[in-house]
Order: C-alpha cells, then sequence, then structure tokens
C-alpha cells in the first residue's frame, strides 16, 4: 500500500521526529496536535475552549492538505491535561462536529508538550 508524508505551512511544524499526517490508502492518520500558532510554533494564550478550538483548526488544515475534511473523521483521540477541563473541551469540540460526529476516547494525560492543555489526534477518509 502506498504512504504518502502528509505537509501543509497551515498547520504548526512538527516539533520532533514525525509528520503531520500519513495518508494511506483511503485513509489519513494524523499525529496529536496542539494549539499552536502555525506561523510561531507557540502555544496561544487562552484556555481550554481557545485551545481546542485551535487544536481543531490544525487538524482541519492537515486533512485538508490531505485530500481531507473533518466530515470524514470517523475517529479521534483527546488528550486532557486535566480531566476537570472535559466539559469545556466538550463545548468547544462540539462546535466543530455538530451532526455525526466521530467515535472517539478522552484520556487525561500527565502533561502534554509546551504546557498544552488538550491534543487531539485522528484518523479520517480522503475524499
Amino acid at each position: 500500500m502506498n504512504r504518502t508524508v502528509i505537509h501543509t505551512d497551515s498547520a504548526p511544524k512538527a516539533i520532533g521526529p514525525y509528520s503531520q499526517a500519513i495518508g494511506v490508502g483511503q485513509f489519513v492518520f494524523t499525529a496529536g496536535q496542539l494549539a499552536l500558532d502555525p506561523a510561531t510554533g507557540e502555544l496561544i494564550s487562552g484556555g481550554i475552549e481557545d485551545q481546542t478550538r485551535r487544536v481543531l483548526s490544525n487538524l482541519k488544515a492537515v486533512l485538508e492538505a490531505a485530500g481531507s475534511r473533518l466530515d470524514n473523521v470517523v475517529k479521534t483521540t483527546v488528550f486532557l491535561a486535566n480531566m476537570s477541563d472535559f466539559p469545556k473541551m466538550n463545548a468547544a469540540y462540539a462546535e466543530f462536529f455538530p451532526a455525526n460526529p466521530p467515535a472517539r476516547t478522552t484520556v487525561q494525560a500527565a502533561a502534554l508538550p509546551k504546557g498544552g492543555l488538550v491534543e487531539i489526534e485522528c484518523v479520517a477518509t480522503v475524499s
């Protein structure tokens, strides 16, 4: 099966030895995205809602570079620095998946890179 490295300048550059996403067949597998500003690579200011929106905007840009979109997401994994942020993260997340949301797993992580509050990765089909 053909494996394609996905990259876009519309999402933050990888901060380690990994790709923003990999396309394989009819699927795209994204790396976890933090609430980093694509232009500066720095964590945005704001709380969990703002960070969740930035993370999902970054994922949207990566998916579009792969020929996919948020409507094609079949599974997400959400990592939270603090599980007490779940209700606020969930409300911001719902803005991006208003109908027929993907399957999801949410876990608390001991810590996230750059002090982030939320990191999300996903699997989507390619349009």
